[in-house]
């Protein structure tokens, strides 16, 4: 009998699910709902923080790293923008998360900071800026993650766009996801993480 694979969100509100319905709706599940559905027995654990910033995942990866994990999701860098912390401060301290990581055996797959211009308070004159802003930390982010050996889901324009055209996939205080738009965000991170997954089964059984 083979293992569970073991699955740990860490990050922000959006890694922990703030603003889903339930439980069952957050990123978390939904992820471990995908895995499951492509044959894989989940342990899911999420250690995200609402509120984190990049400088709070080393606390979260000590937390991570004794669950022994398979895989990990990094959703981090929308509380970077908004207390506009540097962005290569922030890309910095992810890159330590990703390779302490990879260190402990895990694969990573980050899911960088989201389009903030998109959130409905954002004045339309700021929005040029505002996504200027996060398309600079987004890069970034990718950067620092595949350099570390990790993974990138660069979903963020589609969700944007998603977003955008939908007002219910936001929750009610119209900035963090509703349960649809748990459901968006899911569906467009899942394929990379089914790769990461994919990739260390085979690896496993070779």
């Amino acid at each position: 009998m083979t293992s569970p694979l073991r699955l740990v969100v860490l990050g922000d509100s959006i890694g922990f699910g703030t603003g889903a319905s339930r439980p069952a709706d957050a990123l978390g599940p939904r992820l471990a709902a995908a895995l499951t559905d492509d044959g894989f027995d989940v342990d899911l654990h999420v250690v995200a923080v609402p509120g984190a910033t990049s400088a709070d995942l080393a606390p979260q990866v000590r937390r991570a790293v004794p669950l022994a994990p398979d895989l990990a999701v990094v959703v981090i860098g929308a509380n970077d923008l908004a207390r506009f912390r540097p962005a290569e401060q922030a890309a910095a301290e992810l890159g330590a998360a990703v390779s302490a990581l990879r260190a402990a055996d895990a694969g990573v797959v980050v899911v960088p900071a989201p389009d903030m211009s998109m959130v409905p308070f954002v004045p339309p004159a700021f929005r040029q800026l505002v996504q200027a802003a996060c398309t600079q930390l987004q890069l970034r982010q990718a950067a620092v993650a595949e350099a570390a050996g990790g993974s990138v889901a660069a979903v963020s324009t589609t969700v944007a766009a998603a977003f955008l055209a939908d007002s219910t996939l936001f929750s009610g205080d119209r900035f963090h996801p509703s349960s649809a738009g748990y459901a968006r965000i899911a569906a467009e991170v899942a394929p990379a993480v089914l790769d990461v997954a994919r990739a260390r089964r085979d690896d496993a059984a070779a």
